[in-house]
């Protein structure tokens, strides 16, 4: 009789769960989890009576925690489906890929990029009076980063080869910080941005400050490579906020 009623009680109760479904989603996940937690309750009390003890992380009790963990993945597993996003790069198999941006619309785009590069006291009045043995240290580092933009979808492979409209990179001294703050814009008209076109100038802008210093010391640091703004597209316009 135990063994019949192990068997048999979970399937009418959830044959009875089943029936009352159809009133509305909400309501049946309480009525199947009070009537699975009451035919619980009796098996343990059947359990008792034959054993003359409470079952303890037996068949029953193991049968609930079985039910409760998988209400939650199930829970967990919807929750991450409303907020999952999907990577565009990405394959779905998971493969490497280049997005097709033919059915976008061709609009204006622009993107601002930044960084900073800190060379510490010493180089840093050498580079503000220009006394660098490799010699103009921004003038160099300038035209390194609007070539770097131009030369985007070499460096990134699943970039796209855009044609740029205009590229402009900034580099000025900051007293302060004895530091080089650099800033680049990139603008298209096409139907992807240049985020990445504007984020390379500045990086190999960076590098290049690097470059032409590295000799009077090796504690420069490059840091602060950051998207500031990009205008057009689907997405629309997005600012950094500091």
């Amino acid at each position: 009789m135990l063994l019949r009623r192990i068997i048999t009680c979970p399937h009418s109760k959830r044959m009875l769960c089943t029936s009352s479904s159809s009133s509305s989603s909400s309501s049946s996940s309480s009525i199947s989890n009070c009537d699975f937690t009451s035919a619980i309750h009796e098996l343990n009390k059947e359990m008792e009576s034959v054993f003359g003890e409470p079952p303890g992380e037996g068949l029953a009790s193991s049968a609930s925690n079985v039910h409760v963990n998988n209400e939650s993945k199930m829970m967990m597993s919807q929750k991450i489906d409303e907020n999952s996003f999907e990577l565009t790069h990405t394959g779905h198999s998971g493969e490497a890929q280049m997005v097709d941006v033919s059915p976008k619309e061709s609009s204006k785009r622009t993107a601002i990029a930044g960084c900073k590069v800190l060379l510490g006291k010493k180089v840093f009045n050498l580079v503000s009076a220009n006394q660098m043995a490799k010699g103009d240290v921004l003038t160099v580092a300038k035209i390194a980063g609007i070539t770097a933009a131009k030369q985007t979808s070499s460096l990134i492979p699943l970039c796209h080869n855009i044609n740029l409209t205009h590229v402009q990179v900034d580099l000025k001294l900051n007293h302060d910080e004895f530091s080089v703050m650099i800033e680049g814009e990139a603008a298209t008209t096409g139907r992807t941005g240049v985020e990445m076109e504007a984020m390379t100038a500045v990086s190999v802008a960076g590098l290049t400050v690097y470059d032409m210093c590295k000799a009077a010391s090796k504690d420069i640091v490059i840091t602060d490579i950051r998207l500031k703004h990009k205008s057009g597209g689907k997405s629309g316009d997005w600012s950094w906020k500091q």
